[in-house]
């Protein structure tokens, strides 16, 4: 019987697409459950080596400025080598040097292993991100990469769940290593999964599309690749970038959304203790209960944005800007008019729907308006962007600003940036599709 070529828009079968994308799912789950399981062992190694509050923290911040570092260089391996060796490989490395973390003997030991999962997991959003870009038509590009980033609140949690489980019954160290088994084996199976072929950094000459022209476009999906075209040169790839204004805008107003969201995720607990008086077990109950609106708000975003699409080009950027300006509205009109009570409870788990929702969809316009042999490149330069000016810097200017004004208006201060991200998406929607028109239309194909 003749083999049954793949469905329009695919690669392989679904059959085989869904495996691959389970695979890459599972690898972020445990990504994030090697990432913060060390939360949850705080008590355990203040008891055991004396460690101060901010030692635990650099810990955590260790695995973020590896990956600060590291994601660039990575992300052109990916785009120049392979996506599945690369991923396979990096997962590995994390699953090992959380293991590692069992051994450690200090401090020192302890924060280099977690710098070396931060190596690992360097490169892994740029390069799932470029995969799942391949792996299923444009169409659906923004759903599938909500559906996937819904694993990280979910992994977040496992996470400190799961190691103060095992660090509770068999010790600190038997959580590192637990942990990391799953991990480990995923990473070998992905190893064997099938990929696409690398593409040619190659441009076409002479050729943009405008107005009726770029409908018809996209209608078509035809590669640009039978027409001239010349080998990209590396300053044709910094202006790939430079002269991409969508796409500029997206990163620095995914910078702005994940200063707001991390401030939240930080400071809500200390938020419900100060203000509104409950035991800090409750209070993290109740934040993390906002959190975790992640799986509903990450799918969700993305699923209007691609319906959304199909009617108006811009909506992979008219959603995050919406999205933007209702986190804003929520989050002060929750610390503004309410103290406390099931209303307030009410309208903050709204706003944590809504300030993820954006995100599915800015990722895949990291996607949409760059050549296909950089995708991975262009997700890591979000990556370092979104780290420097929002992870990094949310927590601490939120902090500085609790430590001066009081913990209310410093999360009022930080829902505002939510209001500089809302007008950085609408500006860039502005130009979204004159820059997907100028994206060249590379036909992937998959290995043997």
């Amino acid at each position: 019987m003749a083999k049954q070529p793949p469905p329009e828009g695919y690669l392989f079968s679904r059959a085989y697409t869904s495996y691959v994308f389970l695979l890459l799912w599972l690898l972020y789950f445990f990504d994030y459950i090697d990432r913060m399981v060390v939360v949850s062992l705080f008590p355990f190694l203040k008891a055991d080596w004396g460690l101060t509050d901010a030692q635990c923290g650099a810990m955590v911040s260790a695995v973020y400025w590896a990956i600060i570092l590291f994601s660039f260089p990575i992300s052109i391996l990916i785009d120049r080598w392979s996506r599945k060796k690369s991923i396979g490989i990096m997962a590995v490395l994390w699953s090992l040097a959380t293991a590692a973390c069992a051994f450690t003997r200090n401090f020192g030991q302890l924060f280099a292993a977690r710098a070396a999962i931060g190596i690992g997991e360097a490169g892994y959003a740029p390069g799932g991100t470029a995969m799942i870009s391949a792996l299923y038509p444009e169409k659906r590009r923004a759903f599938m990469v909500g559906i996937w980033n819904a694993s990280i609140p979910l992994g977040m949690a496992a996470g400190i769940v799961i190691g103060g489980l095992i660090a509770s019954r068999w010790g600190w160290r038997h959580a590192f290593g637990i942990v990391a088994l799953p991990g480990l084996i995923i990473a070998l199976l992905f190893l064997f999964v099938r990929d696409y072929k690398t593409v040619g950094l190659e441009k076409t000459v002479d050729r943009e599309l405008r107005g009726p022209e770029l409908r018809g476009h996209l209608a078509a999906r035809c590669p640009l690749n039978s027409l001239n075209s010349k080998k990209m040169t590396k300053m044709d790839i910094v202006r790939t970038f430079a002269a991409t204004p969508s796409l500029i805008l997206t990163y620095f107003g995914f910078a702005g959304m994940m200063f707001t969201s991390i401030s939240m995720s930080t400071f809500l607990p200390t938020y419900f203790q100060r203000v509104q008086g409950f035991p800090m077990q409750k209070a993290t109950l109740l934040a993390s209960g906002i959190m975790l609106t992640s799986i509903i708000g990450s799918p969700l975003g993305g699923w209007i944005a691609d319906t959304w699409m199909k009617k108006r080009i811009q909506a992979r950027l008219l959603l995050p800007s919406v999205s933007a300006l209702l986190t804003a509205a929520l989050l002060l009109t929750g610390f503004q008019l309410f103290s406390g009570g099931m209303v307030q409870y009410g309208i903050f788990l709204l706003a944590g729907i809504a300030s993820i929702a954006w995100a599915s969809s800015a990722i895949a316009v990291t996607q949409d308006v760059v050549h296909p042999g950089l995708r991975a490149v262009s997700y890591a330069l979000c990556v370092i962007t979104q780290n420097l000016l929002g992870s990094a810097l949310g927590p601490i200017v939120t902090g500085a600003f609790s430590d001066r004004y009081g913990i209310l208006t410093a999360l009022k201060i930080a829902s505002a940036m939510a209001l500089i991200s809302f007008v950085l998406f609408y500006l860039g929607s502005r130009y979204y599709a004159r820059d997907l028109g100028k994206v060249e239309r590379v036909a992937l194909t998959a290995e043997e």
